[in-house]
């Protein structure tokens, strides 16, 4: 019987040099870091074990992602596109992705939205990169300046007030005023994540580490005193 493995690398679609596409991406926030090419024993290793090997057609060797630099590849999850002749490889990286030191290989923006962000972050991402800009950026007539200004205390106030009108929109109003309301909770929960200088994509992290936990035990683990504090 063919090993499971074995089936999936007979069923890529390797091009003539027996080469496949393949696309990292962050598994947390979505962003493509690079792409690169894997023969079958590249695809293979990452398989085995789960951290990313590719194939240089420049030097015409394998070569595992971070093995001078440190900066490797920790694989989540992978998957083949519909023709199964491209990788998409979603995992962590332990440091910058691109050999320039950038985090992602694709910096130099030709056409999209004008915020901040220096690579292709996600909608949440580059919103949050928007707002660090807002609260280190020099004074000017912005609401989110004035919500730095106020500290805990403003932004807290402000997201209690959002979460009451998103509840009451849940009860009753339009899923368009729904979604209204869901956008200003978001606005101002990443507003107190950058007063308090936590990332956003710690926050996915924390949920990713709960992915298949029982939300009832979950909350009860947090209830029980953590070490080095009494009950």
């Amino acid at each position: 019987m063919m090993e499971p493995r074995s089936e999936l690398l007979d069923g890529v679609r390797w091009d003539p040099q027996g080469l496949v596409p393949a696309v990292v991406q962050d598994a947390h926030t979505g962003e493509v870091r690079m792409v690169a090419f894997m023969n079958r024993e590249a695809l293979e290793r990452t398989l085995t074990e789960g951290v990313v090997w590719f194939f240089s057609r420049s030097r015409g060797r394998l070569w595992k992602k971070g093995e001078t630099s440190g900066n490797t590849l920790t694989v989540r999850a992978l998957w083949l596109d519909c023709d199964h002749d491209c990788v998409l490889i979603q995992g962590l990286a332990a440091g910058p992705t691109c050999h320039t030191g950038a985090p992602s290989c694709f910096f130099t923006r030709v056409q999209g939205p004008g915020s901040p962000a220096t690579r292709p972050l996600g909608a949440l991402e580059r919103l949050e990169a928007t707002i660090a800009a807002r609260r280190d950026g020099p004074p000017t007539r912005s609401y989110t300046q004035t919500l730095f200004t106020g500290g805990a205390l403003k932004i807290g106030e402000k997201l209690r007030e959002e979460a009451d009108e998103v509840s009451r929109a849940l009860a009753g109003e339009a899923p368009e005023r729904v979604a209204e309301e869901a956008a200003d909770v978001l606005f101002h929960l990443l507003a107190g994540l950058s007063l308090r200088g936590v990332a956003l994509r710690e926050v996915l992290a924390v949920l990713e580490r709960r992915e298949g936990v029982s939300g009832l035990d979950e909350k009860a683990s947090r209830a029980l005193p953590r070490e080095g504090q009494t009950s």
